[in-house]
């Protein structure tokens, strides 16, 4: 697929979007340090929830350093894919990990700077894929984020989500505190607490299909379908 114009997202229509760019370069070896094989292992679990069809048009919304752009393709390796990323490093390497691991399947791919507000009228895809990205969300914005999403859901597509749980006391609280501080201090992350992802999908009338949990219960891996409310 072509790229957008260099313009589009221009300084002049809209403020600079840097997402997670001060840790493109070392995010992928922190997860793991942290988390071990536990994200990955959660977002395989969700993609089992792709849907049938041979060429699905999948929409994955900040999907860092293109893993599970590459996982898609492997699964379905006709789909065509929207790939929006808030964070220009991050899409370098996505764009660089498609080079070397999927060439054949370059023209299949676009590779979009932004978040869901980037999203085009009219656009709706086959599946929704979001791993660990509905957290970033400041809370106030969430309802509008989870709505524009929704309206790009084709009805009966999938929506795979692996997240965090959220935690009120113990060892998963004081995780959270942590990250939340990290990445604020690291990106600017602007979300100050994790939403409940789960009660949110659930209140726009999704229903999870397949769940399940890992790192002792504080990553959840779900799959979840609901008519489009359009």
């Amino acid at each position: 697929m072509p790229e957008p114009p260099a313009d589009a997202f221009s300084a002049a229509s809209r403020p600079a979007l840097r997402g997670f760019d001060r840790v493109a370069w070392c995010y992928d070896a922190l997860a793991g340090l942290v988390f071990g094989p536990a994200q990955r292992r959660a977002q395989h679990a969700a993609l089992g929830g792709l849907p049938a069809a041979a060429a699905p048009h999948v929409l994955i919304l900040g999907g860092g350093t293109g893993w599970v752009l590459t996982e898609v393709l492997r699964h379905r390796p006709l789909a065509t894919v929207l790939y929006l990323e808030a964070s220009p490093n991050m899409l370098a390497r996505a764009r660089r990990r498609l080079a070397r691991e999927c060439p054949a399947a370059g023209a299949q791919v676009e590779f979009r700077h932004g978040t869901q507000e980037a999203l085009r009228p009219g656009e709706s895809f086959d599946v929704l894929v979001t791993f660990f990205v509905l957290d970033c969300i400041p809370a106030p914005e969430l309802a509008g984020a989870l709505a524009q999403l929704r309206q790009a859901q084709r009805p009966d597509a999938p929506w795979l989500v692996a997240d965090f749980r959220p935690a009120r006391r113990g060892w998963r609280r004081w995780l959270l505190v942590a990250m939340y501080a990290f990445f604020r201090l690291t990106t600017g992350l602007r979300a100050r607490q994790l939403p409940d992802v789960r009660a949110e999908l659930t209140r726009r009338g999704l229903r999870p299909t397949q769940e399940q949990r890992f790192f002792g219960q504080a990553i959840e891996a779900g799959v979840y379908i609901g008519r489009n409310e359009a």
